[in-house]
């Protein structure tokens, strides 16, 4: 079977300018396009970038504290989303995502486009895979928003992990999406597994150090699942990566590696070899193959007991 190619579109930070952003982007797709991709993936929030959003200085690590770091500290509050969030959100019938359906059809390629999405109150920190025909045919909104500090608390969280079946030119895949900071629950990664996710597509915007990158390597390993994650340019940045979540093959245990970048701005193409994800997956015993949810649940309880209990200065708790 042919081999999927992801292009991981490790670009410098978008300012607060929708033209030059959709231009940037229009570019970065043209050469994923003739580096034979499948797949264009965008770095998180593409659309206005965080550099949209008000600096608020020490309020962004002071949201949510355990109750006893309260003490003898001044009350904090999330300004309204209106004031955090300077660029204009977008739709999802935008003419700037409408634009990036039309460059899919025209390339013959799908994109997955990041965006700050106008919603019913605060906006969503949204992905929209587009296939290759200019067709919507998932949008994922970031389930778990950084709502420890701002801006991400002037969000409005997702509330679900989609998955869809692509029309490619090396056929039907399945593809579920997760942002950044869902990658650090492995319930994200395990909800789309289930669903029937083949590859997770990951929009990042952060530094990538080593722990992180190991803990999305965890992400392919236990679910069998290709993972592809795109992050911003920049030192301290960049190290946009994926894995094809096969660990091992006839010789024994494997790299799982498909490609890491630097930290330099470019268009990284992963290739996963789909053909042999789906033979390992039929016979090896991670993912789904040998769970046992009838123990698990205490994985649905929404109560957090000590250490882990996070309130705001006026006692109230993260929505879960």
């Amino acid at each position: 079977m042919p081999a999927l190619t992801i292009a991981l579109l490790q670009l410098d930070p978008p300012g607060h300018d929708l033209d030059a952003n959709r231009r940037a982007g229009e570019a970065a797709c043209r050469r994923a396009k003739a580096l034979g991709a499948d797949i264009a993936l965008f770095p998180e929030m593409w659309s206005n970038g965080y550099e949209t959003a008000v600096p608020f200085g020490g309020a962004a690590e002071n949201v949510y504290r355990h109750p006893d770091l309260w003490r003898g500290a001044a009350p904090v509050e999330v300004p309204d989303h209106r004031v955090v969030w300077r660029g204009e959100p977008v739709a999802a019938d935008s003419p700037f995502v409408a634009h990036f359906r039309s460059l899919a059809a025209e390339l013959g390629m799908a994109i997955a486009l990041t965006y700050l999405e106008a919603w019913d109150g605060p906006p969503r920190n949204s992905v929209s895979l587009i296939d290759r025909y200019g067709r919507p045919v998932l949008t994922h909104a970031k389930v778990h928003t950084c709502a420890f500090s701002v801006p991400e608390a002037a969000l409005t969280p997702g509330d679900s992990f989609g998955v869809c079946t692509l029309d490619t030119a090396v056929g039907e895949v399945r593809i579920g999406a997760m942002i950044c900071y869902d990658r650090e629950f492995p319930e994200s990664a395990r909800a789309l597994m289930l669903a029937g996710a083949e590859i997770i597509l990951t929009p990042n915007a952060c530094d990538l150090e080593r722990n992180r990158i190991a803990q999305f390597q965890s992400r392919a390993y236990e679910n069998m699942v290709g993972v592809a994650m795109a992050n911003y340019a920049g030192p301290g940045w960049g190290h946009s990566v994926a894995f094809d979540g096969m660990a091992f093959g006839p010789e024994g245990a494997r790299d799982m590696l498909v490609v890491e970048a630097g930290e330099a701005a470019g268009v990284y193409p992963a290739v996963f070899d789909l053909g042999a994800l789906r033979s390992y997956r039929r016979r090896e015993t991670w993912g789904n193959s040998f769970r046992r949810p009838a123990v698990y649940g205490s994985l649905t309880d929404p109560a957090a007991a000590d250490p882990f209990v996070r309130v705001t200065s006026e006692g109230r708790q993260p929505a879960r």
